[in-house]
């Protein structure tokens, strides 16, 4: 694994980390908006690094019901990905998607689970794209695997896969919408060795 650590990340890397992020999350809200068919803003994204068994501490109480779409990542980096929204602005999204009321408000069925994840899967896929732009990796999802449970257990995942090699978890917090605004979180947990190669695709030295 070498001897580099997140924790002694230094400020270049966090300038790149954020204009990726600025760059996905815009990419994102544009791909939403033409899915969807109207105008959408979107906040300056938040991009830290965290430590993943503060995530829930981040998004919400460990008991809430949230969406989860994971997927892994392979080629140029391996590691794994994560995009979570809370159920109300999950809702809003499909039923935007379906044509239907924003007051419907059933649990999900069939094909609203595949709505969102087709919707993540945009939404990880635009991150990813930035992400290979800035770095010129190839850098290929592998097919989202979606979830709807509480926090707790869905935040569980990050937590045991940094458990294996380390701390830090790369965050990303925006807010996107018409005239009614979402909160998205996006979660990237490259492996150790991806980092080194992150950071050595951006002529940073390690």
């Amino acid at each position: 694994m070498g001897d580099f650590s997140l924790d002694n990340v230094n400020e270049m890397y966090m300038d790149v980390l954020k204009e990726i992020g600025n760059i996905g999350a815009g990419n994102a809200t544009t791909a939403i908006a033409g899915m969807l068919g109207t105008q959408m803003k979107m906040n300056v994204p938040s991009v830290k690094l965290m430590d993943a068994s503060k995530l829930g501490d981040a998004i919400c109480p460990e008991e809430e019901t949230i969406v989860g779409i994971f997927l892994e990542v392979k080629d140029g980096i391996t590691g794994s990905m994560m995009f979570i929204m809370k159920m109300e602005s999950a809702h809003f999204l499909v039923n935007k998607l379906m044509g239907r009321e924003q007051t419907y408000n059933e649990p999900f069925d069939e094909m609203d689970l595949s709505a969102m994840k087709e919707i993540g899967n945009i939404i990880a896929g635009s991150y990813l794209s930035a992400l290979a732009g800035m770095t010129n990796l190839v850098i290929s999802p592998s097919v989202p695997y979606i979830a709807v449970d509480m926090a707790a257990s869905i935040l569980s995942v990050p937590a045991i896969q940094f458990g294996q090699y380390g701390d830090n978890a790369l965050f990303i917090e925006t807010e996107f919408g018409d005239d009614v605004l979402m909160d998205g979180y996006f979660i990237l947990m490259p492996e150790p060795e991806s980092y080194t190669k992150i950071l050595s695709a951006l002529g940073i030295q390690i």
